[in-house]
Formats: structure tokens, C-alpha cells, sequence
């Protein structure tokens, strides 16, 4: 395979850590992530019922990869049994989601972790030294917001934004953070309290780019979609319209996908293997 020059080569975002290597959203897997080279942190972010930022992909505790405050196996069942936002954080922290190995993760190396807070995951970062010559690292921190979860799951979202932009802000990390949502509402809410903040539009696969950015009402600072949707047509269509969006799919896992983006000229990938997108791009 030919060496990509270093012109060529996009942004690795490490998606919730890296997924694939440690468990998701923890402390171990950011600072693997970190460890391996990543240029951008990807994390989720939820509430708790004491109004902390907790580093979370569901606003519940995920039967699959967590226990109970007990230490015991959660039963699957239609209605989440930990809401997260029902439970203070101290109980939040209690719960292992580091031991079980995500099912579809066989390479994950499991360990104890627990749920940690956003500004916690910031401190740890900020204490890792980075290499001579490499850039400090950056946040894209997700919220997990949705109109049919409004103070049922998370608070209503000028308040959950409110508690997440005060966490970036104390942390002095905004001009190196990216707030994502596939919930316009928080965008629009993000670019009129602090505009100089960059913004992510996330799109799910049946969600057209042009009228979902149309439909915003500003234009973002990035485009992440459902990198199967990324075509040499629906670049080249986005590039001629809004030629300083920056695109990142997700969430990009195979070399020979990692491989057809970069030649599409994508800004970023966010994978589960941030190892993977290292092997190809310097060997």
C-alpha cells in the first residue's frame, strides 16, 4: 500500500476512548486512546440527579457492560431500571461498567471502571504529557439529548447545556472542545450562548445533509454523519456549498472503510479502533 503523506492523513477521534480496545467512556479507554495518539477525545455526556456531568452513552445503566450499585448483573428489560438522571452521583459511581466486556467488542480488554465525570476525564487528559511537537489534545464531547427524554432522562436542554459549557469553560478547554448533538435545539442553543464554540451536527443514516444543515439554521463548524452515507458525489456536493464544514463521519471501524474516506478527503474519522487507523496511516 502507497504511504499517505501527512497532508492526507485526517484527524483520528477516538470514539468514547476507543471502544474496541477498553471500556467505553471510562478512564482506562481515554487513557489508552491517548496513549495509542489520538488527536480528538470523543465522549458522551448525560446528568445526574445532582446536576453533575457524567461521562455516559445512555442517560440508564446499560445492562450489557454494567452492574448495579450492588455489584450485581442488571436484567434487560423494556423500561431502563437506572435512570441516570434519577440518581446521584456518588450511587452512579458505585457501578462498575468495566468488568463485563461489551459483547461486540471481543478484543476489549476489560478492568474496573466506573462512570467517570466530565471534568475529571478533562484533569486526566491535561495531565498527560503529549509528545514534542503534537498538538494538545481536544474534546468532542456529545450531548445526549433527545425531545422525548425532556426531564425524563435529562434536564430540558438550555439547562443541560448550561451545566455543560460551565464544565468547558472551568476546565479552560473551549477553544479546543466541540459540542455534538444529533438534537438541534442544543446547537442552536450552543452557537447563541457562545458562538465562538465549535459545533458538530450529527446525523443518523436516513437524515439527508443538505435540508438536516438548511433545517439548523446556522452552519455548524463539522458534519458527522453516518459514514456509510459518504460518497465521492455527497463530498463533493458538501465541499461546493459549504467549503469550511469540516466532515467527520462515524463510527468508521474497518481499514478498507478508513481507507475509502481518507481518498474522499474526509477532516476526521471516529472509530472504535483508533490502533486500526494507525496501522494504515503510519504503518
Amino acid at each position: 500500500m502507497p504511504a499517505l503523506s501527512h497532508s492526507r492523513i485526517p484527524e483520528l477521534h477516538g470514539h468514547r476512548g476507543c471502544r474496541g480496545l477498553r471500556p467505553e467512556n471510562t478512564l482506562p479507554s481515554f487513557l489508552h486512546a491517548l496513549a495509542l495518539g489520538v488527536d480528538v477525545l470523543e465522549m458522551d455526556v448525560v446528568i445526574s440527579a445532582d446536576h453533575q456531568v457524567v461521562i455516559s452513552h445512555e442517560p440508564w445503566l446499560n445492562p450489557a457492560i454494567c452492574l448495579d450499585p450492588e455489584g450485581q448483573t442488571i436484567e434487560s428489560s423494556p423500561t431502563p431500571r437506572f435512570n441516570l438522571y434519577q440518581m446521584p452521583y456518588a450511587t452512579i459511581r458505585q457501578c462498575d461498567c468495566g468488568l463485563r466486556r461489551h459483547p461486540a467488542f471481543p478484543e476489549q480488554v476489560s478492568e474496573p471502571a466506573h462512570k467517570p465525570l466530565l471534568r475529571e476525564v478533562l484533569a486526566a487528559a491535561k495531565a498527560v504529557a503529549r509528545p514534542a511537537g503534537r498538538p494538545l489534545i481536544r474534546y468532542a464531547i456529545e450531548i445526549k439529548s433527545a425531545p422525548d427524554g425532556d426531564n425524563v432522562f435529562h434536564p430540558a436542554p438550555d439547562y443541560f447545556l448550561s451545566l455543560v459549557l460551565a464544565e468547558i469553560n472551568r476546565a479552560r478547554v473551549s477553544a479546543r472542545a466541540t459540542v455534538l448533538c444529533f438534537d438541534p435545539r442544543i446547537l442552536r442553543l450552543a452557537h447563541q450562548h457562545q458562538p465562538d464554540l465549535a459545533t458538530c451536527l450529527l446525523l443518523e443514516a436516513d437524515q439527508p445533509w443538505l435540508a438536516s444543515i438548511q433545517a439548523l439554521g446556522f452552519v455548524p463548524t463539522t458534519l458527522g454523519p453516518d459514514f456509510a452515507t459518504v460518497t465521492a458525489a455527497s463530498v463533493q456536493q458538501l465541499r461546493s456549498l459549504y467549503p469550511s464544514l469540516r466532515l467527520v463521519p462515524w463510527t468508521v471501524n474497518q481499514p478498507a472503510d478508513m481507507m475509502q474516506l481518507i481518498a474522499l478527503g474526509v477532516d476526521g474519522i471516529t472509530t472504535d479502533y483508533p490502533d486500526r487507523f494507525l496501522a494504515l496511516t503510519i504503518g
